[in-house]
C-alpha cells in the first residue's frame, strides 16, 4: 500500500462493539466509556486497519490519505 493514513473514529457514532479492537488490536483501543480510538491516528496503510473500518457495524471509522485527505474508507460514492 505504501501510503500513510489518517485514522479517525467518530465518537458520536461509535457504539463500542469492539469489532475494530478484535480486527486490529495493535491499532485500536477502547477507553473507559467503551468507545474506540486509534492508537496512532497517523499510521502506515495496512489491511488490518482497513478491515477494522470495513467491519465496523456503524461505519464510525474514517480513513484518509495523510496529506491529501483523499478518502480510503468509507469510499466516496
Amino acid at each position: 500500500m505504501g501510503d500513510r493514513w489518517q485514522v479517525e473514529v467518530d465518537r458520536s457514532v461509535c457504539i463500542g462493539s469492539a469489532q475494530c479492537v478484535h480486527q486490529a488490536p495493535d491499532a485500536f483501543r477502547q477507553d473507559s466509556a467503551m468507545q474506540s480510538h486509534p492508537v496512532d491516528p497517523e499510521t502506515d496503510a495496512n489491511e488490518g486497519i482497513l478491515g477494522a473500518a470495513e467491519g465496523c457495524p456503524v461505519e464510525a471509522i474514517m480513513i484518509t490519505v495523510l496529506g491529501t485527505g483523499e478518502p480510503v474508507f468509507p469510499p466516496e460514492d
